[in-house]
């Protein structure tokens, strides 16, 4: 009697260690979920870009800034160099949107590029997603109805970004450098025919206190997984490509106000790059 006991015992208990393992995931209860280990990923677990510190800038004097010009580029996501932005699983612009929705950063509006005009989290959402109405029919009446819906702003949608940088030359370390001010994510608009009409400018956001933010993600790297490349160090290592659109001038005129062929504006901004490159060695002899 004991034995058959014993055995009934063991097979209700095969039994039920059985079916809990044959749980689906969908329907885990969160005590079922602690007990299943998720695999890893990778070879090895990637803890370098969390523990990494981002380093300070180095402290400037005003005295000792003997030159520097403002400079604005636009960066092209469709670019070979710049698809790293365009990254599916992870945009750049979505990084940007979902801090600024947060509240981990400031976003600034675009009345001017002077960071004057700080935004509400709840007001970079609405740039985010847009309500519109349509016209639907009921399917058991055929009745015409108006419903309103929701259309998400789709990272994809952003094809460039602008960027603000000061170009300056230091005293102190004799060297010319140069520090990003501001990022501003540009959204191609259209008419209702789909015809282009021009690019906004979405929000601004102060690129010093986006580092920290911008040190948690890491960009794809074609060339090696393994590098632990994060956006503050693609961006302050200039990896991307760019091109200039304004320079710092009297009337805050962007090239393509006073040049409209396209090739002469290319040409302009190769220009003012040279200069830039021509400064610095113009101030030493050889």
């Amino acid at each position: 009697m004991n034995v058959k006991f014993l055995i009934g015992f063991f097979l209700c208990l095969f039994t039920l260690q059985l079916a809990n393992a044959q749980v689906p995931r969908e329907v885990r209860t969160e005590e079922d979920e602690e007990e299943y280990d998720t695999p890893l990923d990778d070879i090895v677990e990637k803890r370098i870009i969390n523990e990494r510190r981002v380093l300070p800038y180095d402290p400037l004097r005003e005295a000792d800034i003997f030159w520097e010009k403002r400079i604005w580029r636009i960066i092209d996501v469709r670019e070979k160099m710049n698809l790293p932005f365009a990254y599916p699983d992870e945009p750049f612009f979505s990084i940007l949107m979902d801090a600024a929705m947060e509240g981990e950063i400031t976003a600034y509006g675009t009345e001017d590029d002077k960071f004057s005009y700080p935004l509400e989290p709840d007001e970079v959402a609405s740039m985010g997603a847009n309500v519109d109405t349509i016209l639907t029919f009921d399917p058991e009446t055929y009745e015409e109805q108006i419903q309103v819906v929701r259309n998400d702003l789709d990272p994809a949608d952003i094809k460039q970004f602008r960027l603000k940088e000061v170009w300056f030359f230091d005293e102190e370390s004799s060297r010319l450098d140069v520090r990003i001010l501001g990022i501003a994510p540009l959204k191609d608009e259209f008419d209702e025919d789909g015809n282009y009409k021009y690019t906004l400018p979405l929000f601004w956001v102060y690129y010093p206190d986006c580092r920290d933010i911008l040190a948690r993600y890491q960009v794809f790297n074609a060339g090696n997984d393994a590098s632990p490349l994060t956006w503050e160090d693609l961006l302050e290592m200039r990896y991307f490509s760019s091109y200039i659109f304004k320079e710092s001038n009297v009337h805050s005129r962007a090239i393509k106000d006073y040049l409209t062929n396209g090739v002469d504006q290319l040409l302009e901004a190769e220009k003012i790059r040279m200069e830039i490159f021509n400064f610095e060695h113009d101030m030493w002899e050889y």
